[in-house]
């Protein structure tokens, strides 16, 4: 059983690059991914459930980045959840 993520360094910022293209997400946004991918599903996978580019473009996630215009609204809000400790089932994609 995992235990809830509640600080930053347990997620990774995805910064869009040239394969935004390939993106699950159609919109220019920085979305948040498990620092530690869950072998659980079938594909890598966004906090908000979008597809992760084949090679993406890491970056640390850090506070500031959390009032960025950019950042997903979705991922935002589950990390919120999950530092709160709410449950995984209630954040199914």
């Amino acid at each position: 059983m995992s235990r809830p993520a509640r600080t930053l360094y347990a997620y990774r910022l995805i910064v869009p690059d040239e394969q935004f293209d390939l993106f699950a997400c159609r919109e220019n946004r920085l979305h948040l991914a498990l620092r530690q991918l869950e072998l659980s599903g079938n594909a890598d996978r966004t906090l908000c459930g979008g597809l992760l580019p084949a090679r993406p473009r890491w970056q640390e996630l850090e506070r500031a980045t959390l009032k960025d215009r950019r950042l997903c609204p979705s991922c935002r809000q589950l990390l919120e959840a999950r530092r709160k400790g709410l449950p995984s089932a209630a954040l199914a994609w």
